[in-house]
Formats: structure tokens, C-alpha cells, sequence
């Protein structure tokens, strides 16, 4: 059985898997799992709310609810039919995206401590669509989506590459730290193409920041059919992600297609952080923050804490973009950086508690 929390740095040899054990008391049985399920959905629910009616003009709750039953052209309602709505659910989108790729992501390292933004698949979608910007004029949506698609995999490819040759193959920490240092390496790269050719760049200054704000028409229809087949398949991949878990000696005995749910499980993470970058820009720590967070209520069970994280990580996306709108009003903070703000710490104290749990 693995530590009480923290991670195995041996977790990759197959002997036995890495997340933390969850306390007795916080093992819940299946009713109130799903009591809790219900109401992560019912806090996402207020969440969508506030995102409607909070902002520069704060609108009350029956302003809205009226410009969505009974829409009369009049300015509140416009602001929420044409700008809140599809803010609002662009981050749904995204929120979904982000925490269910954690969750993958995490389970497929079986290392805690990783997501998406930390192992480089996000830097490598963005310095994609920044080099396709850069090299070929893309301007539109359709085209960032193919662009974060292919660095997203290649991102992950050469993560995992460099960290394999290393004693021990490619263990969750040396996964983390290549992937950290590929991040700092594509996000610079990117910053000095964007200082090379600032008029080109100018558009996508908000977008580098991470923001759900003032995208181009069309960004939701663009991002939903492959954010929609991510999620379905992630979710499919619970089962086997807890035969897994167990160790690959302990999944193949118990007849887990080992390479296949790996295979399906990144083509789902690639889906997932290729579009909500494409749409959003590189937004952190949602896909760490979540997940991690989850397993403390549910357990490893992966047939929990997918779902858990597929509601709770748009909740936490939305907060923040609401955070953003208050802190400086009546101007608004980029959601990508009141993440960075509110995950860094989290990230630190994470860290502290696996080092002191260490034996």
C-alpha cells in the first residue's frame, strides 16, 4: 500500500501504484458519493449563475433568468445572451477539458502531482498555435485546433522520451521535472516569437494570458465535438485506469489491455488540452488542483473521480474567471492568471506535505 500521501517515485516499475490512501473516515460508500456527485452539479449550477450576472455591470438574478426565458433586445439582455452565455459556457468547456485530462493524465503516470500544464502538453499546444501564427498567419479557430493538437502530442512524446532514458525509466518525478522544464522552455520560445513580430501578436495577447473573454465567433461550435469525443472516451477508460492502478503485472493478470487503454487514454488527453488550449490559451493547475482534491472525497476509484473532476473543475474555472472580473472592476484579470495565482500555492503545499510524509 502506498504512503499516505505524496508519490512512489517507483511507481513506473509496475510493483504497486502511487496515489495517496484516503483516510477511513473519508472512504465514502456509493450513496453518498452520489449525494456528493448531486451536489458538486447543484455548486456548478450557482456557479453558471454567478458567471451570468456577475461582471462590469452586475445584473441581478431575475435580469437573467428573464433575458433567457424572455429575451427583449434591451441592453442587459444582450450582455447576457451574446457575451455572458457563451463566456459561461466556453468555460464549462474548458473547465471539463482540463479536469478530466488531469485526472487521465494522473492516473496514467500514476504520479498525483502531474497534470497537463506541468507535464508540457499544454506549453506544447500553445507554442504550436503561437508558431503557426508566427509562420503562417493562422488567424482562425479551425486552424489553432490542429496546431494544439499536434504539439500537444508532441509535447507529451518528448516528455516522455527524455525522461525514459534516464535509471528507472521514466518515473512520475523525472516525468514532472522534464515536463516542467520543457514548459519553461516552450513558453519562452513563445514569448520571444511574440516580441519578434508584436503587431502580429497583439490579438493573442489575452489569449497567451489564458482567458475565456472576447474569443471569435464560432470558438464553442469549433472545440465541442472534440471536447464532447474526449470526455466520452476518458471516461470509458475508468474501469481499466483502475486495473492499472494495481501495478502492470497485476493488470495483465486480471486481462487489462495494458497498451490499449495507455493509447486510448492519451488520444483522450491530446483531444481535450489541444482544444481548450486552441480555445482558451495555456490555463494551469486546473487539471492538478481537482483531481488531487477529489481523491480525498471518492478514493482512487477512478469510476469516481473522473466524473467528480468533469463537474468540479469547470466550478473552480468559473470562480476564478468571476474572481477576475471583481479584483480589479472595472477592468478584469485574464482567468489564466488568477489560476496561476490561486494554484501556485496550492502546488507548493502539495510538495511540502509529500516531502514531510516521506519516510
Amino acid at each position: 500500500m502506498p504512503p499516505a500521501s505524496g508519490f512512489d517515485s517507483g511507481a513506473t516499475s509496475g510493483s504497486r501504484a502511487s496515489f495517496p490512501a484516503v483516510p477511513g473516515p473519508l472512504a465514502l460508500g456509493r450513496r453518498r458519493r452520489l449525494f456528493w456527485l448531486t451536489v458538486a452539479f447543484g455548486t456548478l449550477l450557482l456557479a453558471i449563475a454567478a458567471s451570468l450576472a456577475v461582471g462590469s455591470a452586475p445584473l441581478p438574478l431575475t435580469t437573467v433568468w428573464a433575458a433567457l426565458t424572455r429575451p427583449d433586445g434591451s441592453l442587459d439582455h444582450l450582455t447576457v445572451l451574446d457575451l455572458r452565455v457563451p463566456r459561461t459556457a466556453l468555460a464549462v468547456l474548458v473547465g471539463a477539458a482540463l479536469g478530466l485530462s488531469g485526472a487521465l493524465i494522473q492516473a496514467l503516470t500514476r504520479n498525483p502531482l502531474a497534470d497537463p500544464g506541468i507535464l508540457g502538453v499544454n506549453a506544447g499546444a500553445g507554442f504550436a498555435i503561437v508558431l503557426g501564427v508566427a509562420l503562417f498567419g493562422v488567424t482562425r479557430i479551425q486552424q489553432y485546433l490542429w496546431l494544439g493538437f499536434a504539439g500537444a502530442v508532441i509535447a507529451a512524446l518528448v516528455v516522455y522520451v527524455i525522461a525514459a532514458r534516464g535509471p528507472g525509466g521514466a518515473n512520475p518525478i523525472r516525468l514532472t521535472l522534464v515536463g516542467v522544464a520543457l514548459s519553461a522552455v516552450l513558453s519562452g520560445a513563445s514569448s520571444t516569437l511574440a516580441l519578434i513580430d508584436p503587431q502580429t501578436f497583439d490579438r493573442m495577447r489575452y489569449w497567451g494570458a489564458g482567458s475565456i473573454a472576447d474569443r471569435p465567433d464560432g470558438t464553442i461550435a469549433a472545440i465541442l465535438p472534440f471536447i464532447a469525443a474526449g470526455l466520452l472516451l476518458g471516461l470509458a477508460c475508468a474501469r481499466p485506469l483502475n486495473a492499472l492502478a494495481l501495478g502492470d503485472d497485476m493488470a495483465r493478470a486480471v486481462g487489462a489491455r495494458i497498451t490499449f487503454t495507455r493509447a486510448a487514454g492519451m488520444v483522450a488527453v491530446t483531444l481535450l488540452c489541444g482544444a481548450a488550449t486552441a480555445a482558451a490559451g495555456p490555463i494551469g493547475f486546473i487539471g492538478l488542483m481537482v483531481p488531487h482534491a477529489v481523491r480525498w472525497l471518492t478514493g482512487p476509484d477512478q469510476r469516481w473521480v473522473l466524473p467528480f473532476s468533469l463537474i468540479l473543475a469547470p466550478v473552480l474555472l468559473l470562480v476564478a474567471d468571476v474572481i477576475g472580473r471583481l479584483v480589479v472592476w472595472p477592468a478584469e484579470l485574464q482567468v489564466g492568471v488568477v489560476t496561476a495565482l490561486i494554484g501556485a500555492p496550492v502546488l507548493i503545499a502539495l510538495v511540502r506535505r509529500a516531502k514531510a510524509a516521506a519516510p
